[in-house]
């Protein structure tokens, strides 16, 4: 591919995991870059990212990485986003436009933006979609299409910056939306971070009720506890980060879950059955909308970020 025929000239993207791999798969099958290189820690992760052709090269250094590169997005834990940003920003030249892919956005900005030399361009971005697999084998190019890409461009971003960012996802079948990085941290909170958390819980209390752990929950699982199991085996170090980095819209979000859980206990303690049909009904018509949407997929879909040992 001819460096004229794509968008942009070299991507780099730092942390070769699942939605790292996957960006990768998507840009050099929709002719979005025409090099593709990539940064992580794990020597295991470089040798099989090139070995899969996912990357035409691979560095330990991320300084080195972004080198020339005009798109670079980090694909790292949010934790550990403000050491990343430092690492490369000597690599890092006028111009180049620096994305992201985690789920908490304040923080990003927070973390990054301190970092970054003039010239180059933040645009934080979290695409909505994932798998529980991980690594870069994981990976694959169709796992944006028709899921949500959220932008948060701080105040005074380039339009013209914004716009091939809304093009990059655009191409890989995303649909994206622009809002504000306080408002995308609300709305995933109870859209993703709060059902995770629930997940991790309600799985963790089956395992401390260990005479039934053993043998009943495994056999039944079929029920609603199997979809649990099947978040709550999201990655832990990634999970970790979200919850310190979106805490106080978590927090916000436990709250009213706190509260409408407590009036739920009392409609069953005086058999309230009326109040718990109608709860019933309201929430059956949003999984409806949901479909309707086409947001459904036999696959998990967790908002995950995806980070450099997936």
């Amino acid at each position: 591919m001819s460096q004229q025929a794509a968008p942009f000239r070299r991507l780099a993207i730092i942390g070769i995991g699942l939605i790292g791999s996957s960006i990768a798969r998507a840009a050099r099958q929709w002719g979005q870059a025409a090099e593709i290189v990539c940064a992580d820690l794990s020597e295991s992760h470089r040798q099989q990212a090139v070995a899969l052709g996912v990357v035409d090269a691979a560095y330990a250094d991320a300084a080195e990485a972004v080198r020339g590169a005009d798109l670079v997005i980090l694909c790292v834990p949010l934790g550990a986003y403000g050491a990343v940003a430092q690492a490369m920003a000597p690599g890092l030249g006028a111009g180049t436009l620096v994305s992201d892919v985690g789920s908490s956005k304040q923080s990003v900005l927070r973390d990054v933006a301190p970092h970054l030399p003039p010239g180059v361009a933040f645009i934080p971005g979290h695409p909505v979609a994932g798998t529980e697999h991980s690594g870069p084998a994981a990976g694959f190019a169709t796992l944006f299409q028709g899921r949500w890409c959220i932008l948060t461009p701080p105040e005074g971003s380039d339009p013209a910056q914004l716009e091939r960012l809304h093009g990059f996802w655009s191409a890989f079948g995303s649909k994206v939306e622009v809002m504000d990085a306080r408002h995308h941290d609300l709305v995933l909170a109870i859209t993703s971070h709060v059902p995770h958390l629930i997940a991790y819980n309600i799985v963790g209390t089956a395992d401390d009720l260990q005479t039934v752990t053993q043998s009943e929950v495994i056999k039944y699982s079929a029920g609603g506890f199997r979809d649990f199991t099947r978040i709550a085996a999201s990655d832990p170090t990634m999970w970790r980060d979200v919850f310190l980095n979106n805490k106080e819209a978590v927090l916000d979000m436990l709250q009213r879950f706190t509260e409408d859980l407590t009036a739920l206990q009392r409609a069953i303690r005086w058999d309230d059955g009326e109040t718990l049909f109608k709860l019933f009904s309201r929430t059956r018509a949003i999984r409806r909308a949901i479909i309707d949407a086409g947001q459904e997929t036999a696959a998990p879909d967790f908002g995950r970020t995806g980070d450099g040992k997936q």
